[in-house]
């Protein structure tokens, strides 16, 4: 009888030779192709088979599909002219380390499960920790994303504001009593975690902000008085260093005065401009974030690890046990009294660790300051080729590497008139397939939104962008 195993050792060695290979040109080669794909929803599902095939298939065959059929429609977040939300990029370092994390395959639940990924994990953060200027009093996991972080500290606060009894009797009495704070620039992933929590939306007080889009502290006291008025049981407030639209940097010392006094769970958002911490010209903006309860900051962001992995970084990890900590017979041991299952609602857990261990290495703290440094530098580029046009304005500060401006021509256009035309230039640069460029609303007012963070991009990739937008409000308007 045939014995069913995993493909031959020589046709995966053939075929994973071709794929570094491939990967290696690709990386190389990026910018060659349209950042993002034409065609329209459905054209790839189209061209490929509804059923599972009956047999095996060649590598080659799913090789050449994936080259003819799946690429085509491929959205490159590895372009050097890839400058929406905010610029990621797989360095390759870290895609080698995703290639051994896969390759290993484990579930690093427990520290038993797999101890370099349990030690591994304390050893980067800490790496990290170190190097963003934060104090030994931080440790930390390593979560999927940003909001899984926002939501494991929020529902650590709820739980410190019911006295850890909500865990194991649910809401009840609570239930349309907690609020917590953030700014109207905060990210959504805030909203969504009072949601997942039980809490509503509408239990998220939208802090106004000031005319540099930071969160108003002079307007957050108050608010808290008037729910304490009122009856509610303010617990948390979330501060961005970083804003989603603008990458504005919320007054933190301000903000930990305040959430001390009122006894308020701090969570700090510095999902995006954590990373801008190493840089010791930048790091001014960060003081007072080392009196928070938690941070996350994203390695997959910009510091050039493949997506996905979040630090979160937390002052009382007892805290943190206390609220997720479950363990079934079936994964009781003696062999460490806490375990990276603990720490967080998911038991399953990559290796994250290595490709950030990769990372570290092979750059070192020197080279992650220098592409961070000639990104910022790169976005200064940017804004001086806006100031040198009258037809341009920046329309919100830019303290790291995005900045938001829109085209107001020869001037007299009402308001409404240059949104049409911005969502116009916008439209037209992206369909031009050299760069695609995202949007916000600042205040009203429709900005054409740019940010670097991808490892490859250079100052001529940045002179090309400009070239497509000039050319872009010539035609729209």
């Amino acid at each position: 009888m045939e014995k069913p195993h995993d493909i031959p050792s020589e046709e995966f060695v053939s075929a994973g030779m071709r794929a570094i290979d491939w990967i290696a040109r690709y990386l190389e080669e990026a910018g060659r192709s349209p950042v993002v794909p034409p065609g329209k929803e459905g054209s790839l599902i189209s061209r490929l088979p509804a059923s599972m095939p009956e047999v095996g298939e060649r590598f080659e065959e799913i090789e050449k599909d994936f080259v003819d059929l799946v690429l085509p429609h491929v959205t490159h977040w590895n372009h050097p002219r890839f400058l929406a939300y905010f610029s990621i990029s797989g360095s390759a370092p870290g895609i080698l380390g995703e290639l051994y994390s896969a390759a290993l395959n484990t579930n690093g639940m427990k520290w038993s499960t797999n101890p370099a990924s349990a030690e591994l994990e304390s050893l980067t953060l800490q790496w990290l920790r170190d190097a963003l200027g934060l104090p030994g009093a931080f440790s930390g996991i390593l979560a999927d994303l940003a909001s899984t972080a926002t939501l494991l500290s929020l529902a650590v606060a709820r739980e410190k504001a019911t006295d850890y009894r909500s865990r194991n009797e649910g809401l009840g009495r609570w239930a349309d009593s907690l609020v917590l704070y953030a700014s109207e620039e905060a990210h959504i992933s805030v909203q969504k975690a009072a949601l997942v929590l039980g809490l509503g939306v509408q239990a998220v007080r939208t802090v106004p902000t000031d005319e540099r889009f930071r969160l108003r502290s002079d307007e957050l006291r108050p608010m808290i008085e008037a729910d304490r008025a009122a009856g509610k049981n303010p617990f948390a407030v979330v501060a961005t260093l970083g804003t989603t639209a603008t990458t504005s940097v919320d007054p933190i010392d301000e903000i930990a005065t305040i959430a001390e006094k009122e006894n308020l769970w701090l969570h700090v958002d510095a999902a995006y401009a954590g990373p801008a911490a190493i840089l010791k010209e930048k790091r001014p903006m960060f003081a007072g974030w080392e009196r928070a309860d938690s941070i996350v900051v994203n390695p997959h962001k910009w510091l050039f690890v493949p997506i996905d992995a979040s630090a979160l970084f937390f002052r009382d990890p007892a805290a943190y046990r206390h609220t997720f900590s479950i363990v079934p017979a079936y994964l009781e041991s003696t062999d460490r009294a806490d375990d990276p299952m603990d720490y967080g609602f998911q038991l399953g857990r990559r290796f994250r660790s290595l490709k950030l261990w990769f990372v570290f290495r092979a750059f070192g703290r020197s080279g992650l300051e220098k592409r961070i440094r000639y990104h910022i530098d790169m976005a200064g580029h940017f804004v001086e080729l806006l100031d040198g046009s009258s037809k341009w304005e920046i329309l919100a500060p830019v303290p790291f590497s995005t900045i938001c401006f829109r085209y107001c021509g020869e001037g007299g256009a009402s308001d409404d008139q240059l949104d049409q035309w911005n969502a116009a230039i916008l439209e037209e640069v992206n369909r031009g397939g050299d760069a695609f460029l995202s949007h916000a609303v600042l205040k009203g007012r429709y900005a054409i939104r740019l940010t670097i963070g991808n490892i490859r991009t250079t100052e001529s990739d940045i002179d090309l962008v400009w070239e497509r937008l000039r050319e872009a409000a010539a035609e729209c308007r």
